[in-house]
């Protein structure tokens, strides 16, 4: 991964959005930038360079991962060691320094204690997504690993399509695969694995749970690994018994709905547009209104970032955002059916990663 390069785009980003530093302390951004994989970190970016702080427990993990940063270790919290040692600085300038802190991911508390530390010197402010916004583009590297993780999760379908029997627990499929996963060479899974059957499939979010999956019914199935610090994202929908006619419209209209969002990926066209190809789709099977989430959204170091697809969303698609596409459609107390693949925006269109295969599974 070319750490050095992120680096250094970022220190010229910084006089453009008004900051002399930047504090970077959400741990994904800090992996990002310099390739430390511990939970104790903060990177501090400025015109002269990178400073990567962390504690003792880190020592050698750090002096391993860490490249294109100054390495210090101290007996403190990072972000207060960071504070503290542009603290005792001289700037050289006059006038207050603006350091940007990572708003949205530092606690009130801790950035009033930073405040404090850095007065006079320096005054604090809220940062733009910068590191964020540049996590939207994957390189070359970046996609290789995410294409491994989808590949790894593929595979775990084929585990799940041999638990999944009537009187079998959720949780059993789940732990199936991740005992799969981890043989497989996974770090762990990208969030938790969800198995819901019969009219649990109609909740979005069903974790896989001591339900037994009953003789007859739907069963969504969506999982994902982390493979080098890179997540994949996959949802599979299967029947379990003959399904009924209404059964498979559903699953042919969400089928053709993610069909619909997959070809509608290309660049410059925006998030809302894809959003809109799939709803477009559901409303013609008047479903519409069982569609109660975005169609997708980007996912690398972590399973949700930027951009996210939904109605009004203007982010404009790039070559190598790498992005979900997973509409779905959920009657509560019946039945709900999801489809998701993780696609490659390209120069020319996208790439759907892994097998594509999708038609109805009955078991």
């Amino acid at each position: 991964m070319d750490h050095s390069g992120r680096s250094r785009r970022l220190q010229e980003a910084l006089p453009e959005n008004n900051l002399d530093l930047l504090l970077v302390t959400h741990l994904p951004n800090v992996r990002y930038l310099c390739g430390f994989t511990g939970s104790a970190g903060a990177l501090l970016v400025s015109d002269r360079g990178a400073t990567f702080f962390t504690d003792g427990r880190y020592m050698a993990q750090a002096r391993a991962e860490v490249s294109g940063a100054r390495i210090l270790i101290a007996r403190k919290a990072p972000f207060l060691a960071a504070a503290e040692s542009l603290a005792g600085s001289r700037t050289g300038r006059v006038g207050k320094q603006v350091l940007g802190v990572e708003g949205e991911s530092m606690p009130a508390a801790v950035r009033d204690r930073m405040a404090a530390l850095l007065r006079p010197k320096f005054k604090l402010r809220s940062a733009p997504p910068l590191v964020e916004r540049a996590r939207m583009v994957k390189d070359a590297d970046e996609i290789g690993c995410i294409r491994r993780a989808v590949e790894v999760g593929a595979g775990l379908f084929r585990m799940a399509r041999k638990k999944i029997r009537p009187g079998t627990k959720e949780v059993e499929v789940a732990g199936t695969m991740e005992y799969a996963a981890r043989c497989a060479g996974a770090e762990g899974m990208s969030f938790s694995t969800i198995i819901a059957s019969g009219q649990r499939s109609a909740v979005v979010h069903g974790r896989a749970s001591n339900a037994m999956i009953p003789d007859r019914g739907f069963v969504v199935c969506d999982f994902g690994v982390i493979l080098a610090g890179y997540c994949s994202d996959r949802t599979r929908t299967v029947h379990v018994g003959r399904p009924a006619r209404a059964a498979r419209q559903m699953y042919e209209a969400v089928l053709d709905a993610q069909q619909a969002a997959i070809a509608a990926v290309r660049p410059g066209v925006t998030a809302g547009e894809v959003d809109g190809a799939a709803r477009r789709v559901l409303r013609k099977w008047k479903l519409a209104r069982y569609f109660t989430h975005s169609t997708g959204h980007g996912l690398g170091l972590e399973i949700h970032e930027a951009p996210r697809l939904a109605a009004a969303q203007r982010q404009r698609l790039e070559p190598g955002m790498v992005i979900t596409i997973e509409p779905g459609a959920y009657i509560p107390g019946k039945w709900g059916v999801r489809i998701e693949d993780v696609v490659v925006v390209t120069p020319s269109g996208c790439e759907v990663l892994a097998p594509r295969d999708k038609e109805l599974i009955v078991i």
